[in-house]
């Protein structure tokens, strides 16, 4: 079987093949039905595969969809695990737990939000503390998201915000893009303010998974950043962060956006800070796993496009074609190379997880 074969087309053929794939290597399946509608009318959900003892104490937690239409790259790297058996070589008292599509709305709609257009990876913050302020988005929001769309407004925003990046200080331009921010429920980035579904889903899955774990592994598949094909690990912190400098033994080569070494600007409320305060009695070492598809300038417009679109546009004319289409090349490269580029590294990020998990 070819590694192209376990990547889809669509978000419901993804859900399709990793349901059919984790029954056939005999995993416990879980359905987590979201509420919203997909498009056409289809069913939303996140679906949980657990393979291995129940009362396991060490657990590989692998998941896909933080940022939905991102979702095609760690769905085809969880299908493919146990598509190969991959995912039955597991070391006696270890388990193995995959998260898919646990923002499901955003992969079938081909949108890195939720329902809520909420960035999931923003989300994790105390509602009940006062919220963070990006300064640097509301200096800039009417930049970053023009009340109109056409090709003149994309070409002269952009050019812009290419100017800003090089005059500014390092990252100065998309921190204020993409750290995150609490003010502009229809912006960018907009990190809720409170607790979105998939997020209260996945402290449900927490919960109900990883209680008993003493030691948890965590590789969160995004895409969007850096070289194409390349999958950077991004750590959860920095040097001397317990979690951080596990991280750096294991893999060898992870990065942070807190220093500066990683393709990403720092972020505020991610889902590996909520993995660690979830589960103050396991040693958690995590990583986002990023898969780099086109440069930098063509993925933050899209995502603008795409932000545009749904606060202002008509999805179904020409022009939200074109936008949905522009989004999803953004984020997915339906290319075989690319397929392999992927698969190769998250295997080889995922026996490494399984063997220091073991040691």
């Amino acid at each position: 079987m070819s590694v192209s074969s376990y990547f889809s087309s669509d978000y419901a053929e993804a859900r399709d093949k990793f349901t059919a794939a984790a029954q056939d290597a005999g995993a416990d399946l879980e359905r987590f039905d979201n509420p919203a509608a997909g498009p056409d009318g289809i069913a939303l959900s996140t679906d949980v595969a657990w393979l291995g003892p129940r009362d396991a104490e060490r657990v590989l937690v692998t998941m896909s969809g933080t940022h939905g239409a991102e979702g095609f790259c760690g769905s085809g790297v969880q299908v493919g695990w146990f598509r190969t058996g991959r995912a039955n070589r597991l070391a006696a008292g270890t388990a193995l737990l995959q998260i898919h599509g646990i923002n499901p709305f955003g992969f079938a709609w081909l949108r890195r939000t939720t329902e809520e257009n909420i960035d999931l990876n923003r989300n994790f913050v105390d509602f009940d503390r006062p919220l963070p302020v990006n300064d640097g988005y509301e200096k800039y929001r009417d930049l970053i998201c023009p009340a109109d769309w056409s090709d003149e407004v994309a070409a002269r925003t952009t050019a812009e915000i290419d100017r800003l990046i090089e005059e500014l200080p390092p990252m100065t331009m998309q921190s204020a893009i993409s750290s995150g921010q609490y003010s502009d429920p229809n912006g960018v980035f907009f990190g809720g303010k409170g607790p979105s579904w998939s997020r209260r889903t996945l402290e449900t899955v927490m919960d109900k998974y990883l209680r008993g774990a003493k030691r948890v592994a965590i590789i969160d598949y995004h895409t969007g950043l850096g070289p194409r094909g390349f999958g950077e690990r991004i750590g959860d912190g920095t040097r001397g962060v317990p979690g951080w400098d596990r991280a750096q033994e294991w893999w060898g080569d992870v990065t942070s956006s807190d220093d500066g070494s990683s393709t990403s600007a720092r972020l505020t409320g991610t889902n590996l800070e909520a993995f660690v305060r979830g589960l103050p009695q396991a040693e958690v070492t995590s990583i986002a796993l990023e898969f780099g598809t086109q440069p930098l300038d063509k993925v933050l417009l899209a995502l603008r496009a795409d932000n545009w679109l749904h606060a202002h546009g008509d999805l179904s004319s020409a022009q939200g074609k074109a936008i949905k289409a522009q989004a999803r090349d953004a984020f997915y490269q339906d290319a075989d190379d690319w397929k392999q580029m992927i698969w190769s590294r998250g295997i080889d990020t995922q026996e490494i997880a399984l063997a220091r998990l073991a040691d």
